[in-house]
């Protein structure tokens, strides 16, 4: 994980505790994003799709902020949760979706 994302109290917390369990996750992360022709901006959208699935508002916090930083426009933030509707159900995407408007430049 770069200097330049944001990292939560509890995850700075795991870091601290489980430096090289961290350190693993981080570089499986990588690597499985380098395994193939997926874009990172793509990638980050389907990632933010199985966090709002898995209802992880951590996660959908992370993913939505990597989505911005990787060129994904608020719409396309928030189409890719409305995708959801019809699989996970409206009450779980309306969840996520309050979760994204956490995060600062959305609306």
């Amino acid at each position: 994980m770069s200097a330049r994302k944001i990292k939560s109290k509890h995850y700075k917390k795991l870091i601290k505790k489980f430096p090289e369990v961290l350190k693993a996750v981080e570089n499986l992360g990588a690597t499985v994003r380098d395994a193939g022709p997926i874009d990172k901006k793509t990638s980050e959208l389907i990632q933010l799709a199985v966090a709002a699935a898995a209802q992880s508002t951590g996660s959908v916090h992370s993913h939505t902020r990597r989505a911005l930083e990787a060129g994904a426009t608020e719409e396309e933030v928030y189409h890719t949760l409305l995708l959801l509707v019809s699989t996970i159900g409206f009450p779980k995407v309306a969840a996520a979706l309050s979760w994204i408007d956490d995060i600062e430049g959305l609306k």
